[in-house]
């Protein structure tokens, strides 16, 4: 392997950070210690800017670059943004109804007091247990089936493969272009 960037993000596919490197997992280093990493990173990821600096952390984080493409909000380097998991709220749903039709049973024969396959539950008419005084083939009103769902947060994350992300701490310093 060629001698790494100083601040160059390698995966690898152990479980620990090679001689010279360190995780990126927000972790908290003294400037003193890492001069010329913080000369890099500064506080673009945390820290006081004084005496410490963190590094990046990819702890259940996925990688954006940093700018702004078409249709998308700017993004800045560091920046964290999303949620692993999100709840809907009503505003956010399409929007749409529940409905539900009797329809009426002509053969007695297929009439039945539960539910079975082919047979109705009963037959919409002046005793209907549903609507009173309705004609068959009605369609209900809105409010008959009710708000459904229970305001539970759904998982909201790609699928992914857990890696190590690791960020050199010594190597070549790089020139600016």
């Amino acid at each position: 392997m060629t001698e790494p960037f100083i601040g160059e993000i390698q995966l690898f596919g152990f479980n620990f950070a090679p001689r010279g490197w360190a995780s990126c997992n927000g972790a908290t280093l003294g400037i003193q210690q890492n001069s010329a990493l913080f000369a890099l990173l500064g506080i673009q990821y945390g820290g006081n800017g004084t005496t410490t600096f963190q590094l990046p952390n990819f702890t259940n984080r996925a990688g954006c670059n940093q700018g702004q493409g078409a249709g998308l909000t700017p993004r800045t380097i560091g920046e964290t943004f999303g949620g692993n998991s999100v709840t809907l709220t009503q505003p956010e749903m399409p929007a749409h109804a529940h409905s539900l039709t009797i329809y009426n049973q002509s053969e007695p024969g297929k009439r039945a007091p539960s539910p079975s396959s082919g047979n109705g539950l009963s037959v919409p008419n002046s005793s209907s247990p549903f609507l009173p005084n309705v004609q068959p083939n009605t369609q209900f009103g809105q409010n008959v089936i009710g708000v459904a769902g229970s305001s539970q947060p759904h998982e909201n994350r790609q699928p992914y493969l857990a890696i190590n992300f690791s960020i050199a701490l010594n190597g070549i310093f790089p020139a600016f272009s």
